[in-house]
């Protein structure tokens, strides 16, 4: 297709971010936020140019995860001077800079959880049993497909759905070793076999509702986030923290918190909404984390669409009940600071699997 031909082209770009392309594979390929005529923001396909000078488009598509948000990371730090330039006054500049900074932080948050869950799902997979490639039963004239289905087993031993990337093609368990069901290869099975490498690890179905999946996960990674605390190089970035006068640093879903005292020191809470503010709001980094209460969940400060400024606080999830108070006395008023995502997703893996 044609440059010209591509919906939204002619819309101007205020940030980019990838997207897993679930029917390619690990492949991922980035989108374009774009302001519409209308005065909305709207993701459309990001294409380039591949300098053949034909003037068509082609996906903008990456390898990796990690290589895609890099690129999208360096763009999105020039949101607002691409809004700047747009003919609004400065109080529209402002809302749109923040609903465009909060649609990327969701994208974000979002994307590197679900990383970070596939690889522990991974990990907690390589204690599971796995078929020999020959007890395998493939579709008729389907032999083609078994080192790659064997291979995708070897990594996710208990998954129902797999997509074979390279024949174009997704199988469906049928029984224990019974893979001769074929089923259509497109967006939707694409998600369901990735949500089942996922899901899968944790003993969970990715066909279930994935919102309640995901809280479930969580749940389960947070005392493997509590081990990261005896990892040298996670102590030494708390003891530098401590150095700056921080005692809330965040990686990924998890919040590293610090309180004085007894047989307190570094604790590991949870991220509310598990992203890295409320409900995707833009991330207000200059605010700090009121606690006056106990509560085992962390709601960052974030800027709302109007520009109001809200303080971040503790709280309790409605399953846990009223956290137990603090005196007024005891109040925290506490600075954070967020690392890279990716960066949990490292220490993650950095920690061998009992």
């Amino acid at each position: 297709m044609l440059f010209s031909q591509m919906p939204g082209y002619l819309y101007p770009t205020i940030a980019i971010y990838p997207s897993a392309w679930y029917e390619n594979g690990g492949i991922w390929i980035m989108w374009a936020l774009k302001l519409t005529p209308d005065g909305t923001l709207k993701w459309y396909r990001h294409c380039i140019d591949k300098g053949t000078g034909n003037a068509h488009a082609h996906a903008d598509a990456y390898a990796s995860f990690e290589e895609a948000n890099k690129v999208a990371n360096e763009f999105n730090k020039t949101i607002r001077e691409r809004v700047n330039v747009l003919n609004f006054d400065d109080a529209q500049k402002l809302s749109l800079s923040l609903k465009a900074e909060k649609e990327v932080v969701t994208k974000e948050r979002l994307a590197q959880e679900e990383q970070l869950m596939l690889a522990e799902a991974i990990k907690r997979s390589a204690a599971f049993p796995r078929p020999s490639i020959d007890s395998l039963v493939l579709p008729k004239n389907g032999e083609k497909y078994r080192d790659d289905l064997f291979k995708c087993l070897s990594e996710s031993p208990n998954v129902h759905v797999v997509q074979l990337t390279s024949h174009r093609v997704s199988l469906e368990r049928k029984g224990e070793f019974d893979w001769s069901a074929v089923i259509n290869t497109n967006r939707k099975t694409g998600k369901y076999a990735f949500r089942e490498r996922v899901a899968s690890g944790f003993g969970l179905s990715g066909s279930d509702h994935w919102g309640e999946t995901k809280a479930k996960i969580r749940d389960m990674l947070l005392p493997r986030a509590n081990k990261l605390l005896k990892i040298s190089s996670v102590q030494r970035i708390l003891h530098d923290a401590l150095a700056k006068g921080l005692h809330v640093i965040v990686f990924g879903g998890f919040v590293f918190w610090y309180e004085q005292g007894k047989d307190v020191g570094w604790t590991v809470k949870t991220l509310g909404n598990g992203g890295i503010s409320k409900e995707g709001e833009t991330l207000w980094k200059e605010g700090k984390i009121v606690s006056k209460n106990h509560g085992r969940i962390v709601v960052l400060p974030y800027i709302k669409e109007n520009g109001e400024l809200v303080q971040g606080h503790t709280k309790n999830s409605p399953k846990d009940g009223k956290a137990l108070p603090r005196h007024p006395d005891y109040y925290l008023e506490l600075p954070f600071e967020v690392l890279d995502g990716d960066l949990m997703i490292g220490l993650f893996g950095e920690l061998p699997y009992e």
